[in-house]
């Protein structure tokens, strides 16, 4: 279990990225929501004990990880957003060279590490190849593969998805949901569509507060019977901005869809929406917004 308690960073520049931020994350998969700007990726950093918070506590089963942050360190798998590599070294050397890092000297067992890993990631075929060659999909899955270099209990992912085609989209997720069986691994990410499919607990975090925690089948029953839909033409979207609770738009054939919160309905041409995960998300923010 990783503990954090009024977790708090403030730049020298006085930006207060994390403002009192208390999450519990459990064993499996966890996902972490946010628009860019939110403080993800501090919070990511601040857990990786790669910067030191202002104020607050971080526990990981009964590891003090701000007093003792090499402790964590041998038990943490960790990719960032901007994952650097020798782009002219071959993924089996770079693969080694990283296990040498983490401490595993003997040859041979880092040989045995190196070919499973490569095995579990699917790169086995490529091993040869400089990391340069590699497609987005296939870096980020390399990237997977060095974080589970030593048998790390807690791996941080941060943006992981970002930028990738649909098909290795699905294969980097399958492979974190085979990885989140066992461990705790934090997925953070401004993608919804990525924490439906994999997690089973998620929070929602803008300007450094989590607004949201919870179960994502539950949050999105509560949701049920309180978003509503209609397709509108451009022109009468500021006319329907002054009237609901807006938590969404996009275009569909041309014509705006707008997705409205309220308990009741808004009134002639609205429908029930499905009330998914991502309108759980947009009213989240929605609801932030309107209380600054």
């Amino acid at each position: 279990m990783l503990e954090i308690r009024d977790l708090t960073h403030v730049y020298a520049n006085g930006t207060r990225a994390l403002d009192g931020v208390t999450l519990d994350v459990p064993r499996g998969m966890f996902g972490l929501l946010g628009p860019n700007g939110a403080g993800k990726s501090t919070l990511m950093r601040t857990i990786a004990t790669l910067q030191t918070p202002t104020s607050g506590s971080i526990s990981f089963d009964g590891l003090n990880v701000i007093a003792d942050p090499e402790a964590l360190r041998r038990t943490l798998g960790y990719l960032p957003q901007d994952f650097g590599v020798y782009p002219r070294v071959s993924a089996y050397d770079m693969l080694d060279h990283m296990a040498v890092l983490k401490g595993i000297g003997h040859a041979g067992e880092r040989r045995q590490v190196v070919e499973a890993l490569l095995n579990q990631v699917n790169l086995w075929a490529v091993r040869k190849k400089a990391l340069a060659g590699f497609s987005g999909g296939m870096r980020q899955r390399f990237g997977i593969a060095q974080a589970l270099i030593g048998n790390p209990r807690l791996i941080i992912v941060d943006e992981p998805t970002a930028g990738l085609d649909p098909e290795e989209r699905n294969r980097f997720l399958n492979l974190l949901a085979e990885i989140g069986e066992n461990v705790v691994v934090i997925l953070s990410t401004h993608i919804v569509e990525d924490v439906a499919d994999l997690c089973p607990r998620m929070a929602v975090l803008a300007g450094g507060r989590i607004l949201l925690e919870g179960a994502p089948v539950a949050l999105m029953a509560d949701a049920r019977g309180r978003v509503w839909q209609k397709t509108i033409d451009r022109h009468e979207l500021d006319d329907h901005a002054a009237r609901h609770t807006i938590i969404s738009t996009r275009l569909f054939a041309g014509r705006t869809v707008i997705h409205v919160l309220s308990d009741t309905s808004p009134g002639e041409g609205f429908s029930h929406a499905e009330g998914g995960l991502e309108d759980v998300y947009f009213s989240t923010l929605a609801a932030a917004r309107r209380a600054a």
